[in-house]
Order: C-alpha cells, then sequence, then structure tokens
C-alpha cells in the first residue's frame, strides 16, 4: 500500500524553511527572502518518494507580535501544525533549544515531528555534535533528528524515506506529475513579492502586498499585469525610484524568476496603488485575500 500525508514544515522566521522545500522538489517554487517573515500563508509542495506521496505545507515563521497581519501568519502556521499528519521542525544549528521547547508548547496535539538541525555549514562537527547532545534530553518527544546540509553532504533521500515512515496508507491525494497545489499566479505573485524584497531596503517589504491583475499565457509569452500594494504614500515613491529605477529592477528580478519556472519569456507590467494601514485593518486584509476572522 503506498503512503500519502500533509506535513507541515515549521520553525521560527529565516529558518530556512522555503529554502528546503524548494531543495526537496528541485525546483523554485516557495519564496526564498533572507530577511525574516517573508512567507505569509500556507502553500502546498508535492514531493513523490518512489510510489509515496508527501504534501510539504510552507508555512509562515513561529513568532510572537501585536501586529494584526503577524497573527494571521502566526495563525496560518498553528493551523498546519494542527492539521498535517507530520512536523518538520527546523531548528538552526546555531540556534538556542529554547526555541524547541517553545514548540512544543505551540504543538497542541502532540503531532508525530520530525527535527532538522539546519544551516550545519556554519559550524564544525564538534559543534553540531554537541547540539545534537543538547537535543538528546528531548529524546523520546521527537521521532526522528536529522542533520541537514542542502549545499552538501544531505541527500534528498535522507529526509524523504523518514518522512514517509510516519505517514498513513493511503493512495495520492494529488496528480503524481505536479509539484504544487498553488495556481501559477499565486506564484507569480509571490516571485513579485520576493523581489520586493530583493530590492527595496528597509521595512518597506513588509508593508508591501501584491494583486495580479491578469495572467494571459500564450504559447511563447506569459503577459502578467499586477499592483503592487503599499500602506503609506510615500512608500510608493520609494518603490517606484528616482526615474523608476527601482520598481524596473523589482521586475526585472520578478521576470527572471519567473521565466525560469515557465521555460518562456514573461511580459511583466506593476503599477503602485497606496491602500492605507492595510496591514493593521482586518477589513484590509480581507481585501487582499487574508482570512482573517
Amino acid at each position: 500500500m503506498t503512503k500519502c500525508g500533509y506535513v507541515s514544515v515549521v520553525g521560527r522566521p529565516n529558518a530556512g524553511k522555503s529554502s528546503l522545500l524548494n531543495w526537496l522538489v528541485d525546483e523554485k517554487i516557495a519564496m526564498v527572502s533572507h530577511k525574516a517573515n517573508a512567507t505569509r500563508k500556507r502553500s502546498n509542495i508535492i514531493v513523490m518518494n518512489g510510489d509515496d506521496q508527501i504534501i510539504f505545507v510552507d508555512t509562515p515563521g513561529l513568532h510572537q507580535t501585536e501586529k494584526l497581519l503577524n497573527q494571521y501568519m502566526l495563525e496560518e502556521a498553528l493551523k498546519a501544525m494542527g492539521d498535517c499528519d507530520v512536523i518538520l521542525f527546523l531548528a538552526p544549528v546555531t540556534d538556542k533549544v529554547s526555541h524547541y521547547e517553545d514548540f512544543l508548547e505551540k504543538n497542541k496535539k502532540n503531532t508525530k515531528h520530525i527535527l532538522l538541525l539546519t544551516k550545519i555549514d556554519f559550524v564544525s562537527n564538534e559543534e553540531l555534535l554537541t547540539k545534537m547532545d543538547e537535543y538528546k534530553k528531548f529524546e523520546g518527544t521527537y521521532e526522528a533528528i536529522i542533520p541537514v546540509s542542502i549545499k552538501r553532504s544531505t541527500e534528498r533521500s535522507d529526509i524523504l524515506d523518514v518522512v514517509t515512515k510516519y505517514l498513513p496508507e493511503h493512495p495520492p491525494l494529488y496528480d503524481t506529475e505536479i509539484m504544487t497545489t498553488e495556481h501559477l499566479r499565486d506564484i507569480f505573485k509571490e516571485f513579485i513579492r520576493e523581489a520586493i524584497f530583493d530590492n527595496i531596503s528597509d521595512e518597506i517589504p513588509y508593508e508591501t502586498d501584491v494583486l495580479i491583475n491578469k495572467v494571459e499565457e500564450k504559447p511563447h509569452i506569459d503577459v502578467i499585469k499586477a499592483t503592487i500594494i503599499v500602506q503609506k504614500s510615500t512608500q510608493k515613491g520609494m518603490i517606484i525610484g528616482k526615474g523608476a529605477v527601482a520598481i524596473k529592477r523589482v521586475g526585472k528580478t520578478a521576470r527572471e524568476k519567473i521565466e525560469k519556472l515557465t521555460g518562456k519569456k514573461a511580459y511583466l507590467e506593476l503599477f503602485v496603488s497606496v491602500k492605507k494601514g492595510w496591514t493593521k485593518s482586518k477589513d484590509g486584509l480581507k481585501d487582499l485575500g487574508y482570512d482573517v476572522d
């Protein structure tokens, strides 16, 4: 009997969740940024391990905050933890064990979880062993602990085989040929958001969002029109930049990401609009597709 199930990938902001998933699926799908809290919503990334299907759920980082948008992001992560079959908890090897203890408190349903020690490239073997010893006091809490380096020594099967072991027996829930349940326009949106994080400094990326106005798929080119939403009029000028330099840079970066995924040319037209205080308003969040209560 084949196995299939949902695996939520959780951890603090900037733990490497999206990078891990892009590596596991061997394709650039999930948004990645060196800045924390870039991922805002859950998204499904599908990986076949032989005949078994693993539906990984990318989640926002676990963090405490009073900001409305960030509260929504935390709820997204907690819901994913409660709805899945297995949790992958990512713990950068340089982190304190207290981050893991915080996760255990949030894992209300005591869902089975696997502990991944990430970013091991940044420490010596001796330091890695010391950190693993620190986690030994939690033996019996986690199902397995796996040191992970997506840049060198770790094989995908090292993770996939362990994850599959804890999935329920079930036929595949999705077409075995697809890599994500996300619509193409949602992936394009995240690529544009990622380009904003790549090219715009300070706190502005955290107060922006993207609306996809139009996607027209033609045989040799995709035509995409999108609006970048900011919450202050001063931010609009900074997104556009003097002589439109900044927005051209964002567009170029996003277009290259889109073309790499689709394998064909993309025409991307960007606009900028002000929606005052959207990150602080339930109505503002709902208007942009965030399912807030």
